[in-house]
């Protein structure tokens, strides 16, 4: 089901405007999983990091054991051939994606080089600046990498992430804060986390449990090359509670503010103003 409307779709060599059905019954992406995909943005003209979204689907191809069909730099000359067809002023939602076709015997190691390849383009409106969220806790966990594919951006890992944010949702919040294998904050059920305290920004230190995103790396160096100084390092819930303020970061919203966690209310503040400032500047400025 589509999240966006007016979708353009590049299958088997062709641009559609339509939300094209590329997977057949059969394909072993479909009886078992074998999905991963990368999220991108155009939003005001641009498409900030696009080349590192190619390349990172292109590795989580590789991790699932799929073998990828496109160079980063094809899938990203590809991906700007459609966004042509859309307005300069749209917000679209950019999604490469591969599948496994087939698998060897019994069929559930995948094939090499039998391979299921797609673009999907979508419009999904931006957030509006101060669109703010709330977290709660979730009995559920980030997995580790020898138990799960976490090194990849898999279809198969967000069954997972559904269940955080459905219970975050029943218990009346927007999303949850999720934690690893050790109680340690990891991230969201769908973006990275940062707390300010004191003047200074801290995040997760990335551990092998979940995705350290190419827009969490943006703030990272953005804030850094602003002489603001930012600490990856183990956090727990209560380093949360005690936060001056909280924002997530993701490439669907880039950055999006935290109100409140359970019980514990914040305002948005000027550090995770800033964040969001040094962002469109930098990707206004071609990077």
């Amino acid at each position: 089901m589509a999240t966006g409307n007016n979708i353009r779709t590049y299958f088997e060599g062709s641009w559609h405007r339509s939300d094209l059905a590329v997977m057949r019954a059969a394909d072993h992406g479909s009886w078992l999983g074998t999905t991963v995909f990368d999220g991108a943005r155009y939003f005001e003209g641009i498409a900030p990091d696009l080349m590192a979204h190619c390349e990172r689907v292109n590795r989580s191809a590789e991790a699932l054991m799929i073998t990828p069909t496109l160079s980063a730099q094809q899938m990203h000359d590809l991906i700007w051939e459609g966004l042509k067809t859309y307005p300069e002023d749209a917000a679209v939602y950019i999604r490469p994606m591969y599948w496994a076709l087939d698998g060897d015997f019994l069929g559930i190691v995948p094939k090499p080089g039998a391979t299921g390849f797609a673009i999907s383009l979508e419009e999904i409106a931006m957030a509006a600046p101060g669109s703010a969220t709330t977290l709660t806790t979730t009995r559920f966990r980030r997995p580790t990498l020898d138990c799960a594919v976490v090194n990849a951006k898999a279809g198969c890992l967000y069954p997972n992430n559904a269940r955080m944010l459905a219970e975050a949702r029943a218990k009346g919040f927007g999303n949850a804060l999720v934690a690893d294998a050790l109680g340690n904050v990891a991230e969201t059920a769908t973006a990275n986390v940062f707390i300010v305290k004191g003047g200074q920004v801290l995040t997760p230190i990335p551990n092998g449990t979940f995705l350290a995103g190419i827009t969490r790396a943006r703030h990272i160096a953005n804030l850094r090359a602003a002489g603001i100084a930012v600490h990856e390092t183990v956090l727990g819930f209560d380093d949360v509670r005690a936060a001056d303020e909280v924002f997530l970061s993701g490439n669907m919203m880039k950055v999006t503010p935290v109100r409140a966690f359970d019980d514990v209310q914040y305002q948005p503040g000027p550090m995770t103003q800033k964040v969001r400032e040094l962002y469109w500047d930098w990707a206004h400025s071609g990077g």
